[in-house]
């Protein structure tokens, strides 16, 4: 939690599904992470494309509305890329 903070801090950091599953394919990020209650279908794929491309998942014990808090959004986030 404390390198995810730190990228927060650099604004590097992906929010959203959609963004991070394009930049996956694109192989622009190094690192995703997952909260707790992302959904099944979203985790398998987003594993999948992480696999292929050799970045590194977090499944974070934050479920997606303590992730919105740490993000200090309005909202809630399943997945976050670097």
């Amino acid at each position: 939690m404390e390198e995810l903070k730190k990228f927060l801090k650099e604004n590097k950091v992906i929010i959203g599904t959609n963004q991070v599953m394009k930049n996956l394919k694109l192989g622009k990020l190094k690192q995703v992470y997952l909260a707790s209650n992302c959904p099944g279908n979203t985790k398998e794929d987003i594993k999948h494309y992480a696999k292929l491309n050799n970045v590194k998942v977090n499944e974070l014990k934050e479920n997606n509305e303590q992730l919105g808090v740490v993000c200090r959004k309005p909202f809630s986030i399943s997945v976050l890329g670097y």
